[in-house]
């Protein structure tokens, strides 16, 4: 009997790994939706940012704490994926299709994650690396040849910053030694403030300062965008990797963009074509080949015996994400934010 119980597949693991799965999708679908609702961009970015800082509150005074202990450019790489990241997302997300949305942002971290490993600590690129980028890129050009009727280049520029922007705060990620509730807070406190200042100086158009937006809009993208992104997948994503394991829990991920592309047709009347196809398989193949287990290579040594060869190799990503798969998972599960 405790045989077949320890060979029964971790239910609570499987779980969390869909809602993360399924909450990452509504990410790109809310980014896509909220142009139909009430509310405006910078409205759901305060409830965005705003609804975590309230229900993680608790957590204020060990952040605080936290960060004195931090390094100022570690906290600066950290905050672009926060409200910067968030509004170029918007951006892309007005003016491409929800699918597309949720496969260029996170599907490229990898992409700009090696572009960044190459040129700040010059890691070396392994073969695999390289093929996974190459895939990337590839799916990138097809989306760009095969869409561009439904992107304009404005649109795919956008994807492709926040991408980048999202590499950025990967490696901000990698330095921190925050925790993950202080990381969260870290990211939401300022976007919170700044979204509240631009709302209310008329900097952006709002809504919901002005009164105008309606409660079952509020309800709906407070919890999809402020509980759902921003507190229950994270805690639902790192659950998943302690129960699944790290390389289970990334490929699982990669399921989330075609999660949001089969989302989009009955929520947004968004039809899946060819180019989207195309440009997916690329993409997330891409993305598997990246956060495939590497193999280590093995070294005689003199008297006879191998050992393990530790190669410097690029870091591994630690991709929460906002929208779509973490393309790649951290070492410890406590890094993993959805910001």
């Amino acid at each position: 009997m405790p045989q077949s119980s320890a060979r029964r597949p971790p239910i609570v693991g499987i779980v969390a790994m869909a809602t993360a799965v399924l909450l990452w999708a509504s990410f790109a679908l809310t980014l896509r939706g909220v142009g139909a609702s009430s509310l405006t961009v910078v409205d759901l970015s305060v409830l965005r940012f705003a609804t975590p800082l309230i229900v993680l509150a608790p957590w204020i005074p060990r952040a605080i704490r936290e960060v004195g202990a931090e390094r100022p450019a570690t906290l600066a790489l950290l905050l672009v994926g926060g409200l910067p990241h968030f509004l170029v997302s918007a951006l892309g997300g007005h003016l491409a299709p929800a699918a597309l949305v949720g496969l260029i942002i996170p599907g490229t971290v990898p992409l700009f994650a090696t572009l960044l490993a190459v040129a700040t600590v010059r890691a070396r690129v392994t073969v695999r690396q390289a093929a996974s980028v190459a895939l990337i890129v590839s799916g990138v050009a097809a989306a760009a040849l095969l869409m561009g009727g439904a992107v304009p280049p404005l649109g795919l520029g956008a994807l492709l910053t926040a991408g980048f922007v999202w590499a950025v705060y990967t490696l901000g990620l990698k330095r921190s030694s925050l925790s993950l509730t202080s990381t969260v807070l870290v990211i939401c406190a300022p976007s919170a403030a700044i979204a509240v200042a631009l709302a209310a100086t008329g900097a952006m158009p709002s809504n919901l300062l002005a009164g105008a937006a309606r409660p079952g809009d509020i309800l709906l993208f407070t919890a999809l965008q402020g509980l759902g992104t921003g507190v229950v997948s994270t805690i639902a994503y790192a659950h998943a990797v302690r129960a699944l394991g790290g390389g289970v829990a990334a490929t699982a991920g990669a399921l989330s963009p075609v999660v949001a592309a089969m989302m989009a047709v009955p929520l947004l009347g968004e039809p899946i074509t060819a180019g989207l196809v195309v440009a997916m398989a690329m993409i997330v193949s891409g993305v598997l080949v990246f956060t495939a287990p590497a193999r280590r290579r093995a070294v005689v040594r003199d008297d006879g015996c191998r050992v393990p060869h530790a190669a410097t190799q690029l870091p591994v990503p630690a991709v929460p994400a906002p929208a779509v798969p973490a393309p790649a998972v951290p070492a410890e599960p406590r890094a993993v934010v959805a910001a």
